[in-house]
């Protein structure tokens, strides 16, 4: 299948990382496509955000304790928060299911590489903005961040779905992917 995410003559040094964290978060969630289908599918979006939850805090706990006893590490949960988060910002789009069927295995794939370019290009404009400032920041001040963006997707929904003066769900979500492929980016560049 032909990379929809981003466009590969790129030399931009971010656009280039985000491709290499990106194939490794895509080759995971293919991975486990193949192995599991789209029973994700039944998730309604306080699951997968206790998912990432847990994930998220996960990480804290490695970071504050400096050793992890399973052998999935930090970069393996950041893997995991950035594929939920895309898994959710899916299921906002298009609902939960009760039931999976081939329909839904055949079309999620691609679903997931449009999700993930409308996060690449969410990333691209926000980067614009705020001129790279993640590169400035700490891996565990952006695991931070997520655990700040869950905390409004759990308020949120413990709210109905409604905001007064807020984003919705999915713009957090969205940041949430960003803010995980940020770390991994970190992480390689720091050779950790």
């Amino acid at each position: 299948m032909e990379n929809k995410v981003l466009l590969e003559s790129s030399t931009d040094k971010t656009t280039i990382e985000y491709q290499k964290a990106y194939e490794l978060c895509s080759k995971i969630f293919k991975d486990k496509f193949n192995d599991y289908g789209c029973s994700w599918r039944v998730l309604r979006l306080p699951s997968l955000t206790d998912q990432i939850l847990i994930k998220v805090l996960r990480i804290r706990s490695i970071q504050e304790k400096g050793v992890s006893k399973i052998e999935d590490g930090i970069v393996d949960e950041l893997i995991g928060i950035a594929n939920y988060s895309v898994m959710a910002l899916i299921q906002y789009r298009l609902g939960y299911v009760n039931t999976v069927n081939s329909k839904d295995n055949a079309d999620i794939i691609d679903e997931y590489d449009e999700t993930f370019n409308d996060v690449f290009e969410l990333m691209l404009k926000k980067n614009h903005d705020y001129g790279e400032a993640w590169r400035s920041m700490r891996v565990s001040s952006m695991v931070d961040l997520i655990l700040t963006k869950l905390l409004r997707i759990k308020q949120i929904e413990d709210n109905g779905g409604k905001t007064i003066a807020s984003e919705n769900v999915d713009g957090n979500y969205a940041d949430i992917v960003n803010y995980a492929i940020f770390s991994l980016i970190l992480i390689y560049e720091n050779g950790k």
